[in-house]
């Protein structure tokens, strides 16, 4: 589908609210869009170039905050939307596929004005790459943070499933985060709560769904590959995959101290990390 075919005028694509909390750099506004039979909430702060930041498997946008604000600071337009089933969003969670959710997030570029440049955490790399392999006219680079190597152990997807299941004890949910998501020394108590385990079910029949080959490649724009320097879903080995794929496309750098969970373990160095690439980029 082609960006102009997105395009509506924004009294019909979008319910605007504007909040009355605000960073310190300008108001937060929270908005909606509908599109197909899905409806999308996001919100969007700053000035600048777009940047769009995806969620990880289950999770919503709300701990990107830190990272959005860095960003802003930075001179960026930053949205954060909400996949189906979290804080406002909704459509249909079955039989669907990463197109689907692609086409939700490239109607919410098409309603800011895009192009932007698409940052995937974890799961949320694929739908990057959707995002650019479809609506390649919407999209000027994509980031894709924390994302996994091309095979990783399946005790790490069995420590998502535990995480998600609210008959997991406490201990042995912190034991899974720490083993899947944060870095020793990083505080995994946050990511306690925040996990919608019907997103999370969607979201692993979508992959089911979806050909490898309609994506991976994520078309042909800019891509920024960061790492986290403990992230047992990228160990070392696999460090250079995504260049030797993708070759002269792929700018790879590895943030120390950090495991799967990146962007909130280090909010302030994955955003000077983002904007330092996307400075570079043709405008």
């Amino acid at each position: 589908m082609k960006l102009s075919k997105l395009v509506a005028p924004l009294s019909v694509l979008c319910a605007i609210a504007l909040a009355p909390a605000a960073w310190s750099q300008g108001n937060i506004a929270h908005r909606t869009i509908q599109h197909a039979d899905a409806t999308i909430a996001y919100s969007v702060q700053g000035q600048g170039p777009l940047v769009m930041i995806l969620a990880s498997t289950g999770r919503g946008s709300a701990e990107f905050a830190p990272l959005a604000e860095q960003l802003v600071r930075r001179g960026y337009r930053v949205v954060l939307p909400e996949p189906r089933g979290v804080a406002g969003s909704k459509g249909p969670m079955k039989n669907v596929t990463f197109h689907d959710f692609g086409d939700d997030f490239a109607n919410v570029i098409a309603a800011e004005g895009g192009p932007a440049i698409v940052a995937g955490h974890a799961y949320g790399q694929w739908i990057a790459k959707t995002i650019a392999s479809d609506h390649p006219q919407a999209v000027r680079g994509i980031v894709l943070l924390a994302g996994g190597a091309r095979q990783w152990p399946s005790e790490l997807s069995d420590a998502i499933t535990r995480i998600n299941a609210e008959q997991t004890p406490e201990d042995e949910k912190l034991a899974a985060l720490r083993l899947a998501f944060f870095a020793e020394g990083n505080d995994p108590r946050p990511w306690l709560t925040g996990w919608h385990p019907q997103v999370t079910q969607s979201q692993r029949e979508a992959r089911a769904n979806t050909p490898k080959e309609s994506y991976w490649a994520g078309g042909s724009a800019p891509i920024l590959d960061l790492q986290a320097g403990a992230d047992p879903f990228r160990p070392e080995r696999s460090r250079m995959e995504t260049k030797e794929e993708f070759g002269d496309r792929v700018t790879i750098k590895v943030i120390p101290h950090a495991s799967h969970a990146l962007p909130a373990e280090k909010p302030l160095e994955t955003a000077d990390a983002i904007a330092d690439w996307a400075d570079g980029l043709p405008r």
